[in-house]
């Protein structure tokens, strides 16, 4: 590191002063080691009027006048107070950045922002000068007025290179505007506690002791300001004790590095509890964008293994519970799907999409276990956040152990478009009430199709994900609402009803409208995924999508409840409906992972194959009339229509030691699971051309139901209990399976209907296009 030499600068600014000869040649910044060096070191904020490397090594062989004019500058004359007071203190040498780096070499200045918080540390001495403050003591209340622009207090607490500079150094030792004392670090310790947000022991002791965790130090920097984007990011590297290259233009990937840096090299979940009490709206990475999102963390700490497992005990199954281990939550590899990590999860009720995870540490020495919000997406875990919408939202009790990749990759986001005309919504007996939130987007865009003259139009961006228009039948006196939202980059529209006659406690349609939208925006992920399962639904153009909903009686649920489709526009040549199904409602259900999402379903018929389609029987069992695959081979063409094939593992946990996944029940309290040997999942597949096949089917196989989704297994065993239920849509002659049977057997599918085959004429319907 260079040092200016204090004595060569004082005797160098008197002959320049006095005008009298001078030893051009003499080094006023000499190369040392700062680890056997004795040196003061100044930390200051003043802005502008500085001395480079360059002008402090050649201002003795410069011009009179051009020297007169560096010497006169503000940051010149504090590098002389501070060599003045370092001479009082018997210092021989002094560090100031703004003279002390060559900025002209890119190299040296990496490696003094990499090493600035050794140097701090390993001084003698820190002068704080404060060029804001001209009493004699430090500022113990905010004064909103006079530091306006620095959180209340003096500018230099509000800088971010000036943390480390006042956490690393022992001795630190404050002066005002006129160089006079006013106290040092330990002294002022409480008061600079309260103004910074670091503990008085860091203050004292350093972070040589015991070191708080990730989250916490982040929190100290939360509202500390930079000229430069990336230097909020810089300033951290010396107290969280990483090393990386700096890439100036980079912006937050910036802070997204250091992360990910960290993650390397520490197993402290901290990094990962961000707005853990969901302070903002933020879906997507789960890294955090800048050092503000940890703002909340002050108090944050983390929890050994053994008071984070008791903690969790009581929701935990047993079998499960010991096998969570250090190993397994301290390793978390980072790979190119994802951070690759263990993790308890809490799923919401009735949800395969929205979880909160529990993080081994806690906003409070008292506090349970904090937890984050996540969403599950394409097999992939994001962080998911909706303010305080979570609250009241219910979750299960018991905790899934699961191994998950965690992206770290942003998604990618468009605003999304829809124009809806539901001018033809009183001709069957509906009333429009409203929409929520109230503003709708308004748009120069005209219309995409000219014959509907009026059309609203929704535009959703970022920060406004979702709208929901609610409806009223006045017929059996209940509301129904239609939302029109988007996650992960995914356009999606979700119906709800209420039960009959419910609109006489009184509530309001906004209210109603106000719950609806917060239960559609938890759960967004989960209609989101659902439209991508049931294929392409909404019909997407360059800049908008035309979206048609049918809403309509469905006889199976009897005659006062409503069921909502979500569908493509019927009356477009270019779109495409056969892909919407409508799923068999009878049979136990079992749940499984297909490559890592959570899906239900039912006992399969003796001697299924994907792709049969048949008819309901009166004694609920499938009658298979014929195989889809099969009729489709003299038309296809040549063209693949291969089923699509899918990793199957056991929704409460993987047991990576067995070949063995078993499938539990999910819509009946007492468990009698199937147990799957080395299972295969085989699905119809997903694209155009099937689709178009599916839809050229609709005459011949009208109200058919066709087998969509299949598990083989080389052999399986079915619990008595669930072989015998009444509402299977197994047969009742079904054979039970053998267990380590040589034989290939298909013990659980999923059955629906083609929107497109279904013929229902008596259905009433509601059309929103």
């Amino acid at each position: 590191m260079y040092l200016i030499n204090v004595q060569a600068f004082i005797e160098r600014e008197w002959s320049m002063s006095n005008r009298t000869t001078m030893d051009c040649e003499t080094n006023v910044l000499e190369f040392r080691n700062d680890k056997t060096m004795a040196y003061a070191i100044l930390s200051y904020r003043w802005s502008g009027q500085g001395v480079s490397y360059k002008e402090m090594t050649k201002l003795a062989k410069i011009g009179i006048q051009e020297r007169d004019q560096v010497r006169r500058r503000y940051g010149y004359r504090q590098i002389l107070n501070s060599c003045e007071q370092a001479k009082r203190d018997r210092y021989e040498w002094l560090w100031v950045d703004a003279c002390c780096i060559d900025r002209r070499n890119a190299a040296e200045v990496v490696e003094a922002n990499n090493a600035t918080y050794r140097w701090f540390e390993n001084s003698s001495i820190c002068y704080v000068y404060l060029d804001d403050v001209s009493g004699t003591s430090l500022p113990t209340g905010r004064d909103d007025e006079k530091y306006s622009t620095s959180n209340g207090w003096p500018e230099w607490f509000s800088r971010a290179w000036t943390l480390q500079e006042m956490i690393a150094p022992s001795n630190v030792q404050f002066f005002n505007s006129h160089w006079q004392p006013i106290g040092d670090k330990k002294t002022l310790s409480h008061t600079l506690s309260r103004i910074t947000g670091v503990p008085q022991h860091i203050l004292s002791d350093g972070l040589s002791g015991n070191r708080p965790c990730v989250a916490q130090i982040m929190s100290w920097a939360a509202d500390r300001k930079t000229f430069r984007d990336e230097d909020r990011t810089y300033s951290l590297l010396g107290l969280l004790d990483v090393n990386m290259p700096m890439l100036y233009g980079e912006g937050e990937k910036a802070f997204h590095r250091l992360q990910l840096e960290i993650i390397r090299t520490s197993n402290d979940q901290s990094i990962f509890a961000w707005e853990f009490n969901g302070g903002t709206r933020r879906t997507g990475s789960i890294l955090a964008d800048d050092p503000s999102f940890f703002r909340d963390c002050n108090k944050m700490e983390l929890m050994d293994l053994d008071e984070f497992v008791r903690s969790v005990k009581d929701d935990i199954p047993e079998d499960e519970l010991r096998s969570v281990n250090e190993d397994q939550l301290g390793v978390y590899p980072i790979t190119n799907r994802g951070i690759h990590m263990w993790l308890l999860l809490r799923p919401g009720v009735g949800s395969r999409s929205v979880f909160k995870a529990l993080l081994p540490c806690r906003s409070g020495p008292l506090d349970p276990p904090v937890a984050i919000d996540l969403a599950l997406w394409e097999s992939n875990y994001y962080r998911y956040s909706t303010t305080s919408l979570w609250d009241g939202f219910p979750m299960q009790r018991t905790l899934q152990f699961r191994q998950l990749y965690l992206r770290y990759q942003e998604i990618p986001h468009r605003d999304a478009i829809f124009e809806i005309n539901d001018s033809t919504i009183t001709e069957n007996g509906l009333t429009y009430c409203g929409t929520y939130p109230s503003k709708i987007t308004e748009t120069t865009l005209p219309p995409i199709h000219s014959k509907y003259p009026t059309i609203d139009t929704l535009m959703l961006r970022r920060t406004d994900p979702l709208y929901v228009k609610v409806y009223c039948d006045s017929r059996i006196n209940c509301r129904f609402a239609v939302g029109f939202g988007q996650s992960f980059g995914q356009d999606w529209i979700h119906f709800v009803h209420e039960k009959p006659t419910s609109t006489s406690n009184g509530c309001s349609w906004e209210e109603y409208a106000r719950e609806e939208y917060k239960k559609m925006l938890v759960t967004g992920p989960e209609h989101a995924r659902s439209m991508v399962e049931i294929s392409c639904v909404v019909w997407e153009r360059t800049r908008s999508c035309g979206v048609k909903i049918e809403i309509f009686r469905y006889p199976h649920n009897g005659p006062s409840k409503w069921i909502g489709l979500d569908v493509e526009r019927a009356d477009d040549p270019d779109c495409d409906m056969g892909c919407l199904m409508i799923r068999c409602p009878w049979g136990v259900r079992y749940e499984l992972l297909v490559d890592e999402v959570s899906m239900e379903f039912g006992q399969a018929p003796d001697e299924i194959n994907l792709g049969d389609y048949g008819h309901i029987t009166e004694a609920k069992d499938f009658y298979c009339e014929g195989n889809i695959f099969a009729d489709f081979k003299s038309l296809t063409s040549g063209q693949d229509i291969t089923p699509r094939q899918h990793r199957i593992s056991a929704k409460r946990g993987y047991d990576t030691s067995s070949d063995y996944v078993k499938a539990h029940q999910s819509n009946i309290s007492t468990d009698d699971p199937v147990a799957l040997y080395k299972p295969l999942g085989l699905s119809l597949p997903r694209n155009q051309r099937f689709n178009l096949l599916l839809t050229s089917f609709s005459t011949q196989l009208s109200n058919r139901y066709l087998v969509t989704t299949v598990i083989q297994s080389t052999g399986e065993h079915l619990g008595e209990e669930a072989r015998q239920s009444s509402h299977s849509t197994v047969s009742q002659n079904s054979p039970r399976f053998v267990t380590n049977s040589s034989s290939i057997t298909t013990p659980l599918c999923i059955i629906a209907k083609p929107l497109v085959w279904n013929q229902n004429e008596d259905a009433s319907s509601v059309s929103v296009d």
